[in-house]
């Protein structure tokens, strides 16, 4: 696995937990969308409680684990024990756990809430972390751990794309590129650009899509359902797949996309903007720290390009909750409260160099603040979309929050991957919506009450 695979997997939004293991969470079943309430009980605020995380970067896990040393040190009524459990078996551990035997506290990744939660082993956290910790939540973070107007999960950073540019390969081509959300390149610029690019390009192939990554998975989905969005279309609407991923604007955005693989560099060394074989990359904020050593002040960011819409981009993140057989739902609220204060979102961000999940520390973020390298993911972040109403005025969209994304995904992916490979858009899309609607309609459409 190349070094941007695993910069991808670790710190995105999709990681490890969604290639192999959201098969398995569509797999296990188990849920039916009735039956027995999931809130945890309160407790007396008082005593041990447990808390399982996935390992990631060791920045993140040093975070982490000063973190929960710091709380339990601050007083003496709640004592964490922390559990870290390795990030490629940390999604199949849960969905594998009994919900009894499920910790107090438990980390997931975003697109997986909602299966846990059909699945009856997340608690609403309302009511148990405080008011002033929910008020600071960014709106973006909010809408996907929200479901039926109940929160089941809250994270201490978020995610975004964009498109990396080498200013100096693009002026020596005499392109000119969007300096904001504002001017974002339409599709046909964006497609004239990479023209024009490729003329003073050694190979002819001055894009990175992280090709190296292969599409028939969660990065299939996270890097390029914004084309989708873009294009006014949207991988789910009403539960309904068909009418929605397959409209023509969809299948015409793709046939787009589609058309941009001649100039694409396979990036198989995972180096190819960093050594400057391209122009342009098509990633996330993770490859930052990377770039911007290679660039330096030739290191522009810009927004993904507007296929009609407006610029989209996915958003999501590792996010934490309160396991439904929780016996001290008090206690798991005292310590989500403390986990999300300034101090430990500004240094979980500044260990992975994600945007924070948080009003008060995104706004202080010397990366992410107004006038900061990284503005455009924040710009991006606080023009929410949801999962449902995407239209021009909003830019981040949450993947959809439902027990059956993994079906979603993995069909979503599996046309991407098949278009790139030449197949026609439109026989692609529409085989996707329909197997995706005909698993929703097997499993009564993944209703959770």
């Amino acid at each position: 696995m190349s070094s941007t695979n695993r910069r991808f997997r670790r710190a995105a939004c999709s990681g490890a937990a969604l290639v192999l293991p959201l098969a398995a969470l569509a797999a296990c079943g188990g849920g039916n969308g009735s039956g027995t309430d999931t809130s945890a009980d309160a407790g007396s605020g008082k005593g041990t409680i447990s808390v399982w995380a996935h390992q990631g970067q060791k920045s993140e896990d040093a975070a982490l684990q000063s973190a929960v040393k710091s709380f339990n040190s601050s007083q003496d009524k709640i004592k964490v024990e922390l559990k870290l459990i390795p990030g490629n078996d940390y999604t199949k551990t849960i969905t594998a756990t009994d919900a009894a035997q499920l910790p107090d506290v438990l980390e997931f990744d975003g697109p997986t809430m909602a299966n846990f939660v059909y699945n009856k082993k997340l608690a609403p956290v309302d009511g148990y972390v405080s008011l002033k910790t929910m008020a600071n939540a960014t709106d973006a973070i909010k809408a996907q751990g929200e479901i039926g107007g109940k929160h089941y999960g809250l994270g201490m950073y978020d995610s975004g794309l964009g498109i990396y540019g080498n200013k100096k390969l693009l002026d020596a081509a005499g392109v000119k590129y969007p300096t904001s959300l504002a001017d974002a390149w339409t599709a046909e610029e964006f497609t004239a650009a990479l023209k024009a690019l490729k003329a003073k390009d050694s190979d002819g192939k001055p894009l990175d899509l992280q090709e190296n990554n292969g599409y028939a998975n969660e990065w299939g989905t996270y890097g390029f359902a914004p084309v989708v969005w873009s294009a006014g279309g949207s991988l789910l609407k009403n539960g309904k797949a068909q009418g929605a991923l397959d409209t023509p604007a969809v299948v015409s955005a793709l046939r787009t996309f589609q058309s941009w693989k001649r100039y694409v560099d396979p990036n198989t060394d995972g180096n190819a903007f960093a050594k400057g074989r391209v122009a342009l990359s098509w990633v996330g904020h993770w490859m930052y720290p990377a770039y911007s050593e290679a660039l330096g002040d030739d290191l522009v960011v810009l927004p993904l390009p507007d296929f009609g819409n407006g610029p989209k981009t996915g958003q999501g993140s590792w996010a934490w909750g309160i396991g439904a057989g929780s016996e001290n739902g008090k206690a798991a609220g005292a310590f989500l409260d403390y986990l999300l204060n300034d101090t430990n979102v500004t240094a979980m961000t500044k260990a992975n160099g994600a945007p924070p999940a948080t009003k008060s520390a995104l706004a202080a973020s010397a990366l992410y603040q107004q006038g900061g390298p990284l503005q455009l993911y924040a710009d991006q972040l606080t023009k929410p979309c949801g999962a449902s109403s995407v239209d021009t005025s909003c830019v981040a969209v949450t993947r959809p929050v439902t027990a059956g994304y993994p079906t979603v995904t993995a069909k979503f992916s599996e046309a991407l991957s098949s278009v790139y490979g030449g197949a026609d858009p439109k026989d692609a899309l529409a085989k996707a919506a329909r197997a995706i609607d005909r698993d929703f309609s097997d499993n009564a459409g993944y209703q959770i009450p």
